[in-house]
């Protein structure tokens, strides 16, 4: 991946060019992002840079055999950690980033824009909530303690470190605190307030922002979609590339979390706690926590698309055409304070499903504070 290839978050590219250029290398950066909006790629440009044999112009070539390792995501001095559990593609009992390796490159390499559900299906684990364990912490730091197979820089990149808990967090603090020389820890996060204060806390923080409507339309015609598909997708994918993409790939998916959700808010303006109550069951009869986490962070969304309607702002909104007519309604039903409220209480959902309770008192709580903030 070179940055010549990225497009958007032009001034991201830019700082990590200067960078590199100068010297002045932090060796440890979190790099946050709304999901899909290309925080990878840069990672990907940026290690692929600071490696090359023949930078030119402020990008690496392209063509050394450090680019060409990059370029197929098999670099030895180059490791990735992400969240994973046990599952149908691997017979580890306690399975690490690398008992998926394969899965991941093919994943990245196809579209470096995925999303976390995306990466949750290459590796097999749709049912299960992904974690970064301590035997991950044992095995970065077993690959970090060898020493560099090329004259560069040894890199670490974990992608949703939000999802390490505090032991494997506590097994890498020294490490990331005082590395070994020319080694270089980047975090990738969704969740930059629930990555651990510890990690946090010792990063150089680099803002990936969404891109512009014409940057995804861009991109995703860079993939082969039509351009008039391409357009339409931009409008409303809130600046990710991934989201996009996932629209297109998962039209069931989409329609499925928007006709639940635009039952539980014809339930809950019409006051009929008793249909909202059966909306809420539906959503805890999802067939994992992931999938019951998905359709939280859609109906985030789509609160967060009412609340642009109400300031009189549907055009940043990222409204579909066929849906304006219910954003528009639900606006006007909706108290000022209705959006602010659930989405507090829809991000506390959230954090119970991860914390594994039970997901029908979850939801069931969850449309009960909805009713009761119309």
């Amino acid at each position: 991946m070179r940055f010549a290839d990225i497009i958007g978050n032009k001034a991201a590219a830019s700082a990590l060019q200067s960078m590199a250029d100068s010297g002045r290398v932090a060796h440890a950066m979190l790099f946050y992002e709304n999901e899909g909006c290309g925080a990878l790629p840069l990672a990907l440009a940026y290690i692929q840079y600071l490696n090359c044999s023949n930078p030119k112009d402020g990008d690496s070539c392209g063509e050394c055999p450090s680019c060409r390792q990059m370029s197929k995501l098999i670099h030895p001095d180059v490791h990735f950690v992400f969240p994973v559990n046990k599952g149908p593609k691997t017979s580890d009992d306690k399975p690490v980033s690398e008992s998926y390796i394969r899965y991941w490159r093919e994943l990245v390499l196809s579209n470096p824009y995925f999303l976390e559900s995306d990466l949750q299906k290459a590796i097999g684990i749709e049912s299960k909530t992904g974690l970064i364990a301590v035997a991950e912490a044992r095995s970065i730091i077993s690959k970090l303690s060898l020493t560099a197979v090329a004259d560069g820089y040894k890199a670490v990149v974990f992608y949703l470190p939000e999802k390490m808990n505090q032991e494997t967090a506590n097994r890498l603090l020294k490490m990331v605190e005082e590395p070994p020389e020319k080694t270089l820890f980047i975090f990738i996060t969704h969740a930059p307030e629930k990555v651990l204060q510890t990690i946090f806390s010792r990063c150089q923080s680099v803002r990936v922002l969404p891109m512009t409507k014409d940057e995804v339309a861009q991109s995703l015609e860079r993939t082969g979609v039509p351009q008039q598909d391409a357009a339409s997708k931009a409008a409303v994918s809130g600046g990710s590339v991934g989201v996009a993409l996932g629209m297109i790939g998962d039209k069931e998916e989409y329609n499925m979390f928007m006709d639940l959700f635009s039952d539980l808010m014809n339930s809950v303006v019409a006051k009929d706690l008793l249909s909202a109550l059966e909306c809420g069951e539906q959503i805890s009869a999802l067939d994992s926590r992931e999938k019951q986490k998905a359709f939280c962070i859609f109906a985030s969304d789509c609160i967060r698309r009412i609340f642009m309607v109400q300031q009189n702002l549907p055009q940043i909104a990222g409204i579909r055409d066929e849906e304006a007519v219910f954003y528009g309604k639900m606006a006007e039903a909706c108290g000022k304070k209705f959006c602010s409220r659930t989405i507090t209480n829809i991000e506390k959902a959230v954090a119970l499903v991860d914390r594994n309770v039970n997901s029908k008192i979850v939801f069931c709580d969850l449309v009960n504070r909805m009713f009761l903030s119309i």
